[in-house]
């Protein structure tokens, strides 16, 4: 399913050069600045955004987050809130790239404890799609996509990416999807927290609580009080051992330790991951 595409003009547009809906004769007048600070797509004016795309920063990053129940400790927007912090630190890490808005829903289903607000994979193509195509007639020559969510990871980014990287790469213009930020990023702090004796998750544990208590400066995501009692259903050998005594509460695995130094590790880890591949991407390689 398809939400729209671009249409044969737009391919004509950026044939010749990066595309833009500026007017020429309103540009002189706004005089532009190129603010070397500005990474954040929706709190730019059309005039710094154009001034960032003369200035270099060409790659647009799209980000999805998610909303769904993480345990009583934290918050049901876990997921867009790092995702965030995360995309805007990949964006001023890489240097010439600007976040688009995070897309706050991934493939999911509520289910009996509410908090949670799925789409279907349909749905994700159809916005990844538009969402890329419109980065591209705003003007940007390389477009990464990646997500914090396991729904949709890898199957429709990476369809997603490969379609439109050979509809526009004759162009000029990129699609791409990172993968390193999500599974491997997740992968390497697993094996952290094994060495170092810490206890095995897969939801609202240690690694999503920490990140969150790292984050969450005003107090506001993570309802600390709750951290101290934050365990759940047990994990062994990467599956939930669910038995008669379980608590239900939406938590698969021990958030008991959690701290904000973990968080900064696992946060830090899943920046350099994202940031060394993507500049992989934009060298020509994989």
């Amino acid at each position: 399913m398809r939400m729209g595409s671009v249409s044969h003009s737009l391919l004509m547009l950026i044939a010749g050069g990066t595309a833009s809906l500026i007017p020429a004769g309103g540009s002189a007048r706004a005089a532009p600045r190129a603010q070397t600070d500005l990474v954040e797509f929706e709190k730019m004016t059309w005039v710094e955004v154009k001034a960032a795309l003369a200035a270099g920063k060409t790659t647009a990053l799209v980000y999805t987050g998610g909303t769904e129940q993480r345990g009583p400790q934290l918050a049901n927007g876990y997921h867009n809130f790092v995702a965030h912090a995360q995309v805007e630190a990949i964006a001023r890490e890489l240097g010439n790239a600007i976040f688009m808005p995070v897309l706050p829903y991934t493939p999911n289903d509520a289910e009996a404890l509410p908090g949670t607000i799925g789409i279907t994979n349909e749905l994700l193509a159809a916005m990844l799609e538009r969402i890329t195509e419109e980065s591209i007639l705003n003007g940007f020559r390389n477009v990464i996509l990646m997500g914090d969510h396991g729904g949709g990871q890898p199957q429709v980014y990476e369809e997603v990416a490969k379609k439109l990287d050979r509809r526009y790469r004759p162009n000029g213009i990129r699609v791409f999807y990172c993968d390193q930020v999500y599974r491997a990023a997740n992968d390497a702090f697993d094996q952290y927290l094994a060495q170092h004796g810490y206890p095995p998750g897969l939801h609202g544990y240690l690694y999503d609580t920490s990140q969150m208590m790292y984050l969450d400066k005003d107090n506001t995501w993570v309802r600390r009080d709750l951290v101290s009692s934050a365990v759940g259903d047990p994990v062994v050998d990467g599956k939930v051992q669910i038995g008669p005594q379980s608590p239900q509460n939406g938590i698969l695995g021990d958030a008991r330790r959690s701290t904000a130094e973990l968080g900064k590790r696992a946060f830090d880890m899943k920046v350099d991951y994202a940031v060394r591949q993507i500049r992989r991407f934009l060298a020509g390689g994989y």
